[in-house]
């Protein structure tokens, strides 16, 4: 009952005339950037990060989350329209919605898009609403070891899952460590890898390394491979869902929330799992398994809303915790930290009107969504018209901009594009990005737990694992790094027993 009273006022902040100027801005744009090829939430939302300084809080975040859904619905648009997706959780969408918009009914397929997204990011809210004063109450008594324990998930949970390796993935969160070193040691106020700089010494804006890894680095990565043609816009009409496609849709949409939100909320979780996953469920569910792979809107419907619910189990993570588990929270927690804001336990009861008007703006925030979305989607695809190199200079000229906004100073530039650099480095060798970005918004918190643990214990490593939720956390631990192996064995074992069971047939026969 205090959540639906505190969700009630928080509506009230919202629907303020001005709060609800920045969701819809937020909202168009981005889409608009998001439905721009390579371009995904995370790089949106890194770009516009500047473009709120000027704001209140509220405002703020009210708009960082139009951007958020904005820009995971602009993903899947030019994902079903060029079978290029904006960004990774979009490329389930391509599955299914490029073959559609190839036989003429891209307009279903982004009906069905915008609507699984709206139904999703619904659900997921609500769920949001449900569970995130509870696990923020619960978190309350979560000491040092605890959090240490919560941060290491984290770590080895997104190396274990993005990327192509684990060790690809372990490399990504060095780099982002070593990142987060800079700067000034917090217990001792020692200097570490400044190189006798007093500006390093305040330490690398995450800002600016979210810029420089996604969006420096990105551009670089396409000029570096950049073709001459250019794909054209297949031409979409207005989009509507006859009943046949609601009889097939209807049920996708309610079941990719159920998908989505957990594997949003958990480290590591995100929108690319819970896409796969519920692709794999619709076909098995579906009654046209024909279809698939040449236009079923089921796989459409099903893993665009898993997607969007996905979105708001993430801020279940961030606001409870301070952890964030996909790449837009992390850049979120940084514009967090920006206002001087930190998201944990007490920041329901610390900003309540900020909490539960970002809340209650998601919910305004679909609804623009789906209103904007379904008359503009041909609009969106004549954006994808831009040549790439005026495109990314583009994203260039934005990326200094912002880079330089952040301290006005012109060193910052430089460590923007060294930090491009290493962001090229890593999409050369297959290194995924968002360990590194984790790592830099971790690292400090990880190191400044561990020590307090320590120092509780008198220095004994045992005071890390003295609470039964660090034991019951770095069991997990266990569990994901012995996966691997306990799954190869598995394996052989059903391998020998398949092949001795074939040796005893032709023996009998």
């Amino acid at each position: 009952m205090d959540s639906l009273n505190s969700l009630i006022d928080g509506f009230g902040t919202a629907l303020t005339p001005m709060n609800l100027l920045w969701a819809a801005i937020g909202v168009l744009l981005g889409t608009a950037i998001g439905v721009l090829p390579g371009i995904g939430p995370a790089m949106a939302v890194a770009l516009l990060l500047p473009v709120t300084y000027g704001l209140d809080p509220t405002g703020a975040f009210i708009m960082f989350a139009g951007i958020y859904y904005g820009a995971m619905f602009g993903g899947s648009t030019t994902s079903i329209l060029l079978n290029t997706p904006g960004e990774s959780a979009a490329v389930v969408a391509a599955i299914e919605g490029n073959p559609m918009a190839k036989a003429g009914r891209g307009a279903q397929a982004l009906a069905a898009a915008a609507i699984g997204h709206f139904a999703g990011g619904m659900i997921g809210t609500i769920l949001l609403v449900v569970l995130a004063p509870t696990v923020a109450s619960l978190a309350i008594g979560i000491g040092a070891p605890d959090y240490f324990a919560i941060m290491v998930l984290a770590f080895i949970a997104v190396t274990s899952v993005l990327g192509a390796s684990r060790i690809r993935g372990i490399a990504s969160l060095l780099i982002g460590l070593t990142i987060g070193l800079v700067g000034l040691d917090q217990m001792t106020g020692q200097q570490r890898l400044t190189f006798g700089s007093l500006h390093l010494a305040d330490g690398v804006d995450v800002v600016i390394v979210a810029v420089g890894l996604f969006a420096i680095g990105e551009a670089l990565w396409v000029a570096a491979h950049l073709r001459r043609s250019s794909g054209e816009p297949i031409p979409v009409g207005r989009p509507w869902l006859g009943r046949a496609d609601l009889r097939r849709t209807w049920k996708p949409w309610l079941r990719g929330p159920v998908i989505g939100f957990p594997f949003g909320a958990i480290p590591a979780g995100g929108a690319e799992i819970p896409t796969f996953l519920s692709y794999v469920a619709e076909k098995r569910l579906s009654r046209h398994r024909g279809q698939f792979g040449k236009g079923a809107i089921e796989g459409v419907a099903g893993p665009e809303a898993a997607a969007s619910a996905s979105a708001a189990g993430t801020l279940v993570s961030m606001l409870t915790l301070g952890l964030p588990t996909t790449a837009v929270a992390a850049v979120m927690l940084a514009a967090f930290q920006q206002y001087g804001i930190q998201p944990g336990p007490l920041l329901f009861e610390r900003e309540p009107e900020l909490v539960w008007g970002l809340i209650a703006s998601l919910f305004v925030g679909m609804v623009l969504l789906l209103a904007l979305n379904l008359p503009l989607a041909p609009v969106w695809a004549k954006l994808l018209r831009i040549p790439r190199p005026y495109l990314y200079a583009g994203i260039l000229f934005f990326a200094a901009v912002g880079a330089y906004a952040v301290g006005g100073e012109s060193l910052d530039l430089v460590v923007l594009l060294v930090i491009g650099l290493i962001g090229f480095g890593m999409r050369r060798y297959g290194l995924p990005v968002l360990p590194a970005v984790i790592g830099v918004i971790l690292g400090p918190a990880a190191e400044q737990q561990l020590r307090r643990a320590l120092q509780i214990s008198d220095g004994s490593v045992s005071g890390l694992v003295d609470t039964p939720f660090s034991v019951t956390v770095y069991a997990i631990v266990a569990l994901i790094v012995a996966w691997p192996l306990i799954a190869r064995l598995v394996g052989r074992r059903r391998g020998d027993r398949n092949g001795t069971e074939d040796t005893r047939t032709v023996g009998g026969g």
